[in-house]
């Protein structure tokens, strides 16, 4: 591998890091479980997707690549639906968003009839 392509695939892994870091910060100090799964799939999806990338840039085999890259495709596809799935399930559980929470998509979508229940004013137990 050449020394350009090392030093990208190391910008690739430090920067990777970082938004892990991001992720963790935020699982720690955003005020509730919708945030924090925020946090977690978005940050945590583009620093796992940052480092297989580093690894296909300094990777030899085309196998290793090919994996990288199925990787790559299989966290943008599963991660913002299972974040989705998560915070609909805390949601039609009872778990209360923030109250700073600007806006409440899912209050007005069982307003509509759209969606089945919404949490009330008391914490699940």
């Amino acid at each position: 591998m050449s020394g350009i392509g090392n030093i990208l695939a190391g910008i690739f892994v430090v920067m990777g890091a970082g938004f892990a870091l991001i992720a963790a910060i935020g699982i720690l100090r955003l005020p509730d479980f919708y945030t924090r799964i925020h946090a977690a799939s978005k940050a945590g999806t583009v620093g796992s997707v940052l480092a297989l990338l580093a690894l296909a840039i300094v990777s030899d085999e085309s196998a290793e690549v090919l994996r990288a890259i199925a990787a790559i495709v299989f966290f943008f596809l599963t991660a913002p639906i299972s974040a989705h799935l998560l915070g609909r399930s805390a949601y039609t559980a009872g778990y209360r968003m923030w109250e700073g929470s600007v806006r409440n998509e899912m209050q007005e979508l069982k307003e509509t009839g759209r969606v089945e229940s919404a949490p009330s004013s008391e914490a699940p137990s």
